[in-house]
């Protein structure tokens, strides 16, 4: 559930956690804790973010991740963890709460739409024109987001905006054309 929000953190969401601090507590040091039993992953990481220090970031990434819980690591459906039912329910760090992960992927889709099309818009602006983002180019990736915002999140708009965009349309080849 870490390493899966995490990613969609970062890669989705494009605000990436910050780097864990040298003096975290590993993950396997809470599932000692529990010694009448096997812990879920679930129960391991409540037990984790009981460290203030864990707590600050894990709250950010832990309900992403656990929402794909019921997915196991070949992306097979799974119903239970450790003999237990799983609970893909959770409140993200603004405060929204969800039951499952149909209902996470209602929430990124309506309130955090605009944070996805800003990253993939990033993401695609930036391979197109073989550097990385300067302070310059955020009005272009502004107008990038709008574009795709207007579009309903069509890839074929995007790729159409950045085309159109003054960044692409300057960019100059090091090499010499034939």
């Amino acid at each position: 559930p870490v390493k899966r929000g995490l990613f969609i953190l970062d890669n989705l969401l494009g605000t990436p956690a910050p780097p864990a601090p040298g003096a975290v507590p590993e993950l396997e040091q809470a599932r000692e804790r529990i010694t009448d039993r096997n812990p879920t992953l679930r129960e391991t990481l409540e037990l984790h973010r009981q460290e203030a220090l864990c707590r600050s970031c894990h709250a950010r990434f832990d309900p992403l991740g656990l929402a794909l819980e019921n997915f196991n690591a070949l992306g097979q459906w799974r119903e239970v963890d450790a003999g237990q039912p799983i609970d893909p329910g959770g409140v993200l760090i603004t405060g929204e709460a969800f039951q499952s992960f149909d209902e996470l992927k209602a929430i990124l889709r309506d309130s955090r739409r605009l944070d996805f099309y800003r990253c993939v818009s990033e993401r695609l602006l930036t391979y197109a024109l073989g550097r990385g983002l300067e302070a310059e180019d955020e009005p272009t990736l502004d107008r990038l987001v709008a574009d795709l915002d207007a579009h309903d999140g069509r890839p074929s708009a995007l790729l159409a905006s950045i085309v159109r965009s003054a960044p692409f349309q300057r960019t100059r080849t090091t090499e010499p054309r034939e």
